[in-house]
């Protein structure tokens, strides 16, 4: 496989998307349902709660958290469109509003994860998730700063199967990505080498047990989960033709 294709017509549509110091990755839905059904596995009672989502980009995981909380409450730094808040999730007077809440659960901007955390634990009445890189516990900084306290994750849950997450766009495993095309121009079929896991803190919950998510993303795949990109697609196929 080829690296990603940076034709005109392949990037024109990152000027719709964050600015690239955001780290921008939207999550599949399903990685955010499965997280719910653990909890409700565990004895959450989800719908009495109320949860917010802090990085929620458009939406890709705010949606899902409304099948199971009554109450989401979604912002984000930068306006990806009219349907959240805005505010820095880091500036407690831009955020103050905002909070308290029952849970908070986001996919966190990578260089920012390990401050969400922190701020996280001081809001959130229930718990915090946060869907990081399985490497994430990799690091001798965080090792300290993080995970050598008495505060450790009270749970590691980690994906079995691939999380496939791209840079500014939400393309379903598998699929054509018309972002991303071959030397033919041909779209590649979306995929990841990287590996994902939630990790969740609960008050008086220290312990940091460790659990597979096993493969479930063609039950938890939804109709309408995955953006069409029908202007992107008319760049690389403007008389209309399919794959």
């Amino acid at each position: 496989m080829t690296g990603p294709n940076r034709s005109t017509a392949v990037m024109q549509r990152r000027a719709a998307t964050a600015p690239d110091a955001l780290d921008y990755f939207p999550t599949p839905p399903w990685a955010t349902r499965a997280l719910c059904h653990w909890l409700i596995n565990l004895g959450e009672p989800l719908h009495d709660q109320r949860v917010w989502e802090p990085a929620c980009g458009e939406g890709f995981m705010a949606r899902p958290l409304t099948e199971y909380f009554d109450q989401v409450r979604a912002t984000d730094v930068y306006r990806y469109g009219e349907e959240h808040g805005i505010c820095d999730f880091l500036d407690t007077d831009s955020c103050a509003d905002w909070a308290p809440v029952d849970w908070i659960i986001t996919n966190p901007p990578f260089k920012a994860a390990e401050a969400f955390i922190h701020h996280g634990r001081r809001i959130a009445r229930q718990g915090i998730a946060m869907l990081v890189r399985s490497a994430f516990t990799e690091s001798a900084g965080r090792c300290e700063s993080l995970f050598g306290g008495p505060d450790l994750p009270s749970w590691e849950l980690q994906f079995a199967e691939r999380v496939v997450m791209l840079k500014g766009r939400l393309i379903r495993a598998g699929a054509p990505d018309p972002f991303n095309l071959d030397d033919d121009g041909q779209p590649t079929r979306a995929s990841s080498a990287t590996s994902y896991t939630w990790l969740v803190w609960m008050p008086g919950q220290h312990d940091w047990r460790k659990r597979i998510i096993a493969p479930c993303r063609l039950n938890l795949e939804c109709k309408g989960d995955y953006p069409a990109y029908p202007e992107q697609w008319a760049l690389i196929r403007p008389d209309g033709g399919l794959l």
